[in-house]
């Protein structure tokens, strides 16, 4: 099976492969086959549909793995779950795509393309023209950095299969962008993206909570550690080295070591030679400027820079948000849970690009991001129908709200490991 067109359905998989606290089905796979998409409600209908747009192009690739229903005497997981919510979002799926809300604006996302390798443009002008100061220099390296935050925006739409009608030519350009424009890996990249949309905010499920023991988050998480007087770190005071160890050092440290690792142990040499074609542009651009050694800093510093647009953009909308283990909740519901909105203006657009619109988002994940704002109401009125909470912040108040998450996870923490 071709990587490229059956990332997201993989990705799902996983996500949904039963744990140890779970019932297990018969050969340990949710039953995927294209046939139960026709069913009223099947636990895996929303989430698949959602990923995958031509539902005839890869069902192709699912039926070897029919393995038929649950047992007779295995419990359903999907008791819990509100059908008349699952009615009324299929309902309003059907609505998005006769409003052509699926529908592409090509010249929106060449003009994209074009605004970053523009901003490439004026960075290297600047110091060819103003010289390898350290005042041309910094200015040179916010504008890569703002490149590279844009770039980053833009190879997750190609990755979310929302620019193309085509997947395959989705995922050519995922790989030129992610691979060329970042020096990163489009593999990597939807191995991860798709667990957190299939799963956002479940340990053990999303590997975007996954905080190898430097960050508690949520109130299950702290409670748990605090109980089990686990202390990797003093969490109480998260809120505060969280300024020392996360914005700064999650691209230039973990992300590229990982990406690097993850290329190399699976032999995804197309996506190592996309990366390399990156890092030879960069260099061969401004080693003339500042040498090897300088040049190597340069980089870093730059990706120092991205890295507090990135983190601080992706945890507005998550962190804040419920994080627990599993609760077999119903596609709609599980995603309003996991995720909070910022409110609408042409900077907020640009800035996380168009991720302030993240409920939306993650309920239809191939829907181009510009249509996401006239979704957007018919997901509130929804929403008010069935008395879920729709969060919508300001810019700045969503910022702080990560602060504030982690300090009362923190503080959680801190009472069951001293009282608990």
């Amino acid at each position: 099976m071709h990587d490229w067109a059956a990332g997201p359905f993989v990705c799902v998989l996983l996500a949904s492969i039963p744990t140890p606290q779970t019932p297990l089905l018969r050969a340990s796979l949710p039953p995927l086959h294209p046939a139960s998409v026709g069913h009223p409600i099947t636990g895996q209908q929303d989430a698949f549909r959602a990923f995958h747009p031509d539902l005839k192009f890869v069902g192709k690739f699912l039926k070897p793995l029919l393995i038929g229903e649950l047992a007779p005497e295995e419990p359903s997981q999907d008791h819990g779950k509100n059908s008349k919510i699952i009615e009324d979002f299929r309902a309003l799926k059907k609505t998005a795509e006769d409003m052509n809300l699926f529908k592409t604006n090509h010249v929106f996302f060449l003009l994209l393309l074009a605004h970053i390798i523009a901003l490439e443009s004026i960075a290297w002008f600047t110091v060819f023209y103003f010289g390898n100061g350290w005042i041309p220099t910094l200015i040179t390296a916010f504008v890569l950095a703002t490149s590279q935050a844009q770039a980053g925006w833009l190879q997750h739409d190609y990755g979310h299969l929302s620019v193309y009608r085509k997947p395959k030519w989705n995922h050519l350009v995922h790989k030129f962008v992610i691979g060329h424009l970042k020096g990163a890996s489009a593999n990597w990249w939807n191995h991860r993206h798709f667990q957190h949309h299939a799963k956002p905010n479940i340990f053990h499920k999303d590997p975007d909570v996954n905080m190898l023991h430097v960050f508690v988050l949520g109130e299950w998480q702290p409670i748990e550690y605090g109980k089990k007087k686990l202390k990797y770190l003093p969490y109480n005071h998260q809120h505060e080295y969280f300024f020392l160890i996360g914005p700064p050092l999650l691209i230039p440290m973990y992300f590229q070591y990982q990406i690097i690792m993850t290329m190399i142990v699976h032999k995804n040499w197309v996506d190592l030679a996309w990366a390399i074609s990156y890092y030879i542009r960069f260099f061969v651009t401004y080693i003339p400027f500042y040498g090897i050694l300088g040049a190597l800093l340069f980089l870093n510093f730059i990706r120092f820079l991205e890295s507090h647009w990135f983190v601080w953009v992706t945890q507005m909308n998550h962190i804040v948000m419920e994080i627990d283990q599993e609760a077999y909740r119903d596609w709609f519901s599980s995603q309003l849970t996991a995720t909070c909105n910022v409110e609408q203006s042409f900077f907020n657009d640009w800035f996380s690009g168009h991720l302030n619109f993240q409920i939306e988002h993650h309920l239809f994940p191939t829907m181009p991001r510009h249509n996401l704002h006239k979704i957007a109401p018919l997901v509130k009125s929804l929403c008010a129908k069935h008395g879920i909470e729709y969060q919508e912040k300001p810019l700045l108040r969503a910022l702080l709200d990560i602060i504030r998450s982690l300090r009362k996870s923190g503080k959680l923490w801190l009472d069951a490991y001293l009282h608990k």
